[in-house]
């Protein structure tokens, strides 16, 4: 028997009601609350006699209150396309449990721009910009990558040919395809430099063909000249090194102690979209470069915490992995930094000066671990001649708690 508090999520495209299937006309024939989006609830015939509720805004802080309001009665939420693709189903999930929630899904206006394309989805990157900074994309571009964008709005199109461009990838083509699935369908396509069509439908996905242009590799190690800043920068050879000894994996989170211009946060959160890094810095200045450098480099949602270790660690977020790039010899630092590991957790330390390489040298005579002093020599010009130019050397600490 069916629990009586069961929510039903059903998916709904600009096709509306036609579209559904019966299971889903059943289960909003035989509803006495239906909630949703303005746009959602206006797509239903008469026939569905359910009290229609609107999404109050903001929607994520109400929703338990809203669900809760409800219990006892036979409700259905309207999704837009696939609830469990960037939708309110998962929400639901994460807050009643998979138990509660009954999902009747719909056609995403992902498939639906790939089957009009003709675009293998399973080669597609997919970003959502619904709540996220357009500097998200820029993780993704990349010469001959084919984008499936998620527009917040009738402003997206523009604002993702702006960046585009800004990254050199102005001849990129694009198709923004609005009301996929309904009657009002229509496709309009034009370059990123040349985008000068104004705003159209707000219900819009955008496809990006990337021609010409150039790469960013998705290999730790970027170029040191990716990065803005005063100096303080962990040079690449040294940092692909340390990114390995950091070991980053799918959903874990950072802390990059001292972060200085940001490097190792950067592209700890570039390896997997779900990788979250917070850089900490004591300078202003440096904080700031490390914002501009996080969205240049399309990770805009890393979390800068201008402040000073120990101190600025208080109520952070469990960390899975830590590195510290600064501060190592200020009182407390690495105890407090081991001290918010969870068991499993690693920490990765740098030092350049005899001073922090006393700290590290403690630190593996009392817990082990792994201890590497790396060297860097890059060629130069010595008059008409190359000669080898050696960059300061660095000692790295990697224990596991």
């Amino acid at each position: 028997m069916e629990r009586q508090d069961v929510v039903t999520v059903i998916g709904i495209g600009a096709g509306g009601w036609p579209d559904l299937s019966g299971t889903a006309h059943a289960a909003l024939l035989g509803a006495e609350v239906v909630l949703g989006g303005g746009r959602q609830l206006g797509l239903l015939p008469e026939g569905v006699t359910a009290r229609r509720v609107p999404w109050p805004s903001p929607l994520v802080p109400a929703l338990p209150g809203l669900i809760e309001a409800e219990r006892g009665r036979r409700v259905c939420v309207l999704a837009s396309g696939d609830p469990m693709f960037h939708g309110i189903g998962s929400t639901l999930v994460r807050l009643l449990g998979a138990e509660r929630v009954r999902v009747v899904p719909h056609p995403s206006s992902v498939s639906l721009a790939a089957a009009r394309l003709g675009w293998d989805l399973a080669a597609v990157d997919v970003v959502s910009l619904v709540t996220a900074p357009v500097e998200t994309l820029g993780r993704l571009i990349n010469p001959g990558r084919r984008i499936l964008v998620l527009s917040a709005g009738a402003a997206t199109p523009a604002a993702v040919a702006a960046l585009l461009a800004a990254r050199g990838h102005g001849s990129a083509s694009m198709t923004v395809l609005e009301q996929l699935g309904g009657p009002g369908e229509r496709a309009v396509t034009g370059t990123a430099d040349g985008w000068v069509l104004p705003a159209g439908d707000p219900l819009n996905v955008v496809a990006i063909e990337c021609g010409d242009g150039p790469e960013l590799p998705i290999t730790p190690g970027l170029p040191d000249d990716r990065y803005q800043g005063d100096g303080q920068l962990t040079k690449r050879e040294v940092r692909a090194v340390t990114l390995a000894a950091l070991a980053p994996a799918p959903g874990r989170l950072l802390w990059d102690v001292g972060a200085g211009s940001g490097s190792i946060g950067i592209e700890w959160a570039r390896v997997h979209p779900s990788c979250r890094a917070v850089a900490i810095e004591s300078s202003a200045e440096r904080a700031a470069t490390v914002t501009a450098n996080a969205a240049a480099l399309g990770v805009p949602g890393l979390r800068v915490v201008h402040g000073r270790a120990p101190e600025a660690l208080d109520g952070l977020p469990e960390p899975d992995t830590i590195f510290i790039g600064g501060g190592l010899t200020r009182d407390g630092v690495l105890d407090r930094c081991l001290a918010a590991l969870r068991p499993g957790g690693r920490l990765v330390a740098n030092a350049v000066t005899v001073e922090s390489e006393a700290v590290l040298a403690a630190g593996y005579a009392k817990l082990g671990g792994e201890l590497t002093r790396i060297t860097v020599q890059r060629g130069s010009p010595v008059g008409g001649f190359t000669g080898w130019r050696s960059f300061m050397p660095v000692t790295i600490w990697a224990v596991t708690r």
